[in-house]
């Protein structure tokens, strides 16, 4: 084709560029405790996931009140929640169009640290999506293709 028409073309196999939703809302919890030697880590969070309508992408909120989980640890709670968006539940594509509420959590004054946080905000999320019916979408395409008469069954035939 380059030789003959001066055209590049990607030859091989498409690639589909799939992704992942839930069709309902769903509440889950995220604990991370682990005790190892000295200073443990805790991270405990409970969100509610809820759909978005198509192309709004991934929103996050903070509901917690009253200082239950101090403000240094929300952005890390969200950095696990965008993280474990990256591979989801159904076939491990990245999910999209949902919003995550961050209702409840609890903290330890001495165990508790940003990495415990993004795990347990990481791990809220993949059981709320799993509980949230997820579905796998497949990309839609218009397409338009410009041909001859002469050639328009041929094709007609290669499209089909």
């Amino acid at each position: 084709m380059l030789r003959e028409f001066k055209v590049g073309a990607n030859v091989g196999k498409p690639q589909v560029a799939y992704r992942e939703t839930i069709k309902s809302s769903s509440e889950a919890e995220g604990k991370y405790i682990r005790q190892t030697g000295g200073r443990g880590q805790y991270g405990h969070v409970e969100i509610k996931l809820e759909p978005l309508e198509r192309g709004k992408g991934f929103e996050f909120e903070n509901k917690i009140v009253g200082g239950i989980v101090p403000r240094e640890y929300i952005p890390a709670i969200e950095a696990g929640m965008r993280e474990a968006l990256a591979s989801g539940v159904v076939a491990g594509y990245p999910v999209v169009d949902m919003k995550a509420t961050l209702v409840h959590g609890s903290y330890h004054e001495v165990d508790s640290s940003e990495m415990a946080f993004k795990i347990a905000g990481s791990m809220a999320l993949k059981e709320a999506a799993r509980k949230a019916h997820p579905v796998l979408l497949e990309p839609i395409m218009d397409v338009e293709i410009v041909t001859p008469e002469d050639y328009m069954g041929d094709v007609i035939g290669d499209i089909n």
